[in-house]
């Protein structure tokens, strides 16, 4: 491991000098490139660090503890320091190995969020309207861009499924672990004798595909356009501009209808048939090594139940890790920071585990 972090430490610092070349400025591409490289390093090298500081401040503990003539009060307190040490070594170590996890190539992609309503009918579809809800507002707390591609709305104002896009930094590293079947436990408001109901939605995470990595045959497609339906927009049922595209070879159907412009439709819409279809390459390499390793969080697959939202008690649950939460609102408001964080230990510990054992 020190191997690898010495190397680390000394590619970092080569990264650096270069970023400081004043000729850099002229060639933004590479310097997008290093910089990416550089932030990458930059928490692994910060805790080496620390690390190496730690392991000085015990070795000049020794070595004083060494020296003939010390009081016995001093003493006590430079064996403390050598303890104190030891421990802040320990816990640093643990976390290098940590940092030092190979990292999902997909992490730092931007997403396409797919909601759909399962069992339970309106009160279903009025969850979809939720969850759309809680994600746009994490969003706009993590500062990321949020872009409706295509909404089929009921007319109690829920979604039979809703789909859209979320650009920013980490958006899929965060995100990824929603994938899976949400379920719901609350009374409706159609409910005249107060029983609880359970719904289920599923939430389907993709990382955005760059253009390069998914080749398609135009002849593979049959795109046809419709008039653009449900509620919302001076435009529906009057122009054609609603797409849906059918990638024959897989049978994935993707519609877009939220844009005025059929081209605009057509875009988003293949931008998410893209999505899907790496999504599909990457589940088959998932699939490889599946049971070399499951992980605490679950295999993200959409059939999997994953989480629990129980309305008269404030709870939510996810199953994955037994995690209870008693602050449903404040989740269902976009602070999904904690849940989404310990979800992140939890993953990387399972690794850790997996990797040692």
């Amino acid at each position: 491991m020190f191997q690898r972090l010495e190397s680390l430490e000394r590619k970092y610092k080569g990264l650096e000098s270069k970023l400081c070349a004043p000729d850099l400025v002229f060639d933004q591409k590479e310097y997008k490139e290093l910089m990416k490289e550089y932030k990458l390093l930059t928490p692994i090298v910060g805790k080496y660090e620390e690390y190496k500081k730690a392991k000085k401040t015990e070795k000049e503990a020794k070595e004083l503890l060494n020296e003939s003539g010390l009081e016995k009060d001093f003493k006590k307190i430079v064996q403390q320091e050598i303890e104190d040490s030891r421990q802040k070594i320990e816990e640093i170590s643990k976390e290098l190995k940590i940092l030092l996890l190979p990292k999902d190539p997909n992490d730092d992609r931007n997403v396409i969020v797919e909601v759909r309503s399962g069992a339970g009918g309106d009160e279903a579809a009025l969850f979809c309207g939720v969850l759309y809800r809680m994600y746009s507002m994490y969003a706009e707390l993590r500062s990321w861009k949020i872009d409706l591609i295509n909404a089929n709305e009921t007319e109690l104002g829920g979604y039979k499924e809703i789909s859209f896009s979320i650009a920013g930094e980490g958006a899929y590293s965060c995100l990824k672990y929603e994938s899976g079947v949400h379920r719901v436990q609350r009374v409706p408001e159609t409910e005249t004798q107060g029983r609880i109901h359970t719904s289920t939605v599923t939430v389907a995470v993709l990382p955005e595909a760059e253009d390069v990595e998914i080749e398609i045959n135009p002849s593979d497609l049959q795109i046809d356009t419709y008039r653009a339906s449900g509620a919302g927009g001076q435009h529906i049922n009057k122009t054609e501009s609603a797409i849906r595209i059918t990638h024959i070879p897989t049978g994935v159907v993707v519609e877009c209808q939220d844009e005025r412009s059929q081209y605009k439709n057509k875009d988003k819409a293949m931008k998410v048939l893209r999505s899907r279809l790496l999504e599909a390459k990457i589940e088959e390499q998932r699939s490889k090594t599946a049971d070399e390793r499951r992980s605490q969080v679950g295999t993200g697959d959409r059939s999997e139940r994953i989480r629990t939202y129980n309305y008269p008690q404030g709870r939510l649950t996810d199953h994955r890790i037994g995690l209870s939460l008693y602050c449903l609102n404040d989740v269902l408001n976009g602070n999904l920071n904690e849940l989404i964080d310990t979800l992140i230990s939890a993953d990387r510990a399972a690794q850790l585990s997996f990797i040692e054992n």
